[in-house]
């Protein structure tokens, strides 16, 4: 007697992704390392616009990709994600340690030895200028600076569309007699 078997059917096994192509995905450590390596840069900048000193900023920037980094494919949009936390941590380190606050503070961070290296002269004025605003105006400035629209700056610092463009707009005036700018000049 012979025994008959049943023909074995194939099953399609779900074919997993190479630890490469996993790497390279939307959320994976490449698309990370590649995000840090671009924006780590523009994120110390904007902190320093809010008025940390270079030493503060880039701590700050260093703590909000760390922070960043196991949920990081869940982070929808990552540049305005990593600006709030990265407030946050400045505001956590200023003076302030012991008092936290949501406001920016009312003076910038201590001079820096590095600041004449990072900055360049021009540079240096403009982060002084922005400086002397009023913290509302600064942060504001800020988020416009890393070209942020005025609608995503109200989502952002929980405001309104028209608060933002009151605070630009003083900003840019202020910033403009500051700077020794004429009308037409962009600051």
């Amino acid at each position: 007697m012979s025994e008959q078997r049943a023909p074995v059917q194939e099953q399609s096994v779900p074919r997993r992704q190479s630890a490469q192509t996993a790497l390279r995905a939307p959320g994976g450590r490449l698309d990370f390392a590649l995000f840090y390596s671009e924006h780590l840069a523009m994120l110390t900048r904007f902190v320093m616009r809010l008025g940390a000193s270079p030493h503060e900023a880039a701590e700050a920037a260093h703590v909000a990709f760390v922070e960043a980094f196991p949920k990081w494919s869940q982070i929808t949009t990552p540049r305005a994600w990593l600006r709030t936390v990265a407030t946050r941590v400045f505001l956590r380190q200023t003076g302030l340690r012991d008092q936290l606050t949501d406001t920016v503070p009312d003076q910038p961070g201590g001079e820096c030895p590095l600041t004449a290296v990072v900055l360049k002269d021009e540079e240096q004025h403009v982060y002084a200028a922005l400086g002397m605003l009023p913290p509302r105006q600064r942060q504001v400035m800020a988020w416009h600076l890393d070209g942020f629209s005025h609608s995503e700056i109200s989502a952002e610092l929980g405001t309104t569309v028209e608060a933002v463009r009151q605070n630009y707009a003083r900003a840019r005036v202020s910033l403009k007699r500051s700077l020794g700018l004429t009308a037409g000049d962009q600051p």
